[in-house]
C-alpha cells in the first residue's frame, strides 16, 4: 500500500534546470528523513540530498551542492528536488526514498523506494 511516486523527469540541455517532485501515499512523509538518490547505468545508487522531518535541515552530496535543492512539504506530502545548471553526468534514474531511523543518506538504511524517474541531460 506504500508507493512513493517521482515525476518530473525528462530530457535536458547541459545547463538547463528540471524539478523532480515526489507523492507518498500510504505514509505520512513527516515521520519520515525524506532523501533522492540516483544510479546511472552500470553504477551502483548514490546519495544526493536529503532532508530532516521538519525541513529544517539538508544534506547534499558534493557533486550536486549549489546546484541541486531539496524541499519538502508536509502538508501535500510531497518532495521535492529542484535540479539546476545541470551537467551530463547528472543523467541517471533518481528515486524518492523515505528513512524512518537514519538521514537518508545511505541506500541500506532507506525504508521505502520510489520507482524512480529518469533523467537525461544533454551536451
Amino acid at each position: 500500500q506504500v508507493q512513493l511516486g517521482e515525476s518530473g523527469g525528462g530530457l535536458v540541455q547541459a545547463g538547463g534546470s528540471l524539478r523532480l517532485s515526489c507523492e507518498a501515499s500510504g505514509l505520512t512523509i513527516s515521520s519520515y528523513y525524506m532523501g533522492w538518490f540516483r544510479q546511472a547505468p552500470g553504477k551502483e545508487r548514490e546519495f544526493v540530498a536529503a532532508i530532516s522531518r521538519d525541513g529544517s535541515t539538508t544534506n547534499y552530496a558534493d557533486s550536486v551542492k549549489g546546484r541541486f535543492t531539496i524541499s519538502r512539504d508536509n502538508a501535500k506530502n510531497t518532495v521535492n528536488l529542484q535540479m539546476n545548471s545541470l551537467k551530463p553526468e547528472d543523467t541517471a534514474v533518481y528515486y524518492c526514498a523515505a528513512d524512518r531511523a537514519g538521514r537518508a543518506t545511505r541506500s541500506a538504511g532507506i525504508y521505502y523506494w520510489g520507482k524512480g524517474t529518469l533523467v537525461t541531460v544533454s551536451s
